[in-house]
């Protein structure tokens, strides 16, 4: 089925990081399915923001300043700066 095929893309790429120190294949930039790009930085804001059993989470402040401090090296720049606006605008 095309939507699950594209869908386990997402899933085992949203690991993968902007400069290739990801996992589990460790591909870079453009390699990397655009989807799981955008799945990457919102996975990754919800978990330093959630409060978890090993985690009481992080203010909103200090996770956007990660999430720009990793702006083209961790992060697709282009999601980040999308992210950015969203929040921006006030509809995160």
């Amino acid at each position: 089925m095309p939507i699950l095929e594209k869908a386990s893309t997402i899933v085992e790429q949203h690991h993968e990081r902007y400069n290739g120190t990801g996992y589990p294949k460790g591909l870079k930039g453009d390699d990397i399915s655009f989807l799981a790009n955008i799945v990457a930085v919102i996975d990754s804001f919800d978990a330093m923001t959630s409060v978890r059993v090993y985690s009481q989470g992080r203010p909103l402040e200090s996770a956007l300043e990660e999430i720009k401090k990793e702006r083209g090296r961790l992060f697709h720049p282009e999601v980040v700066d999308a992210f950015l606006f969203i929040q921006k605008k006030g509809e995160l």
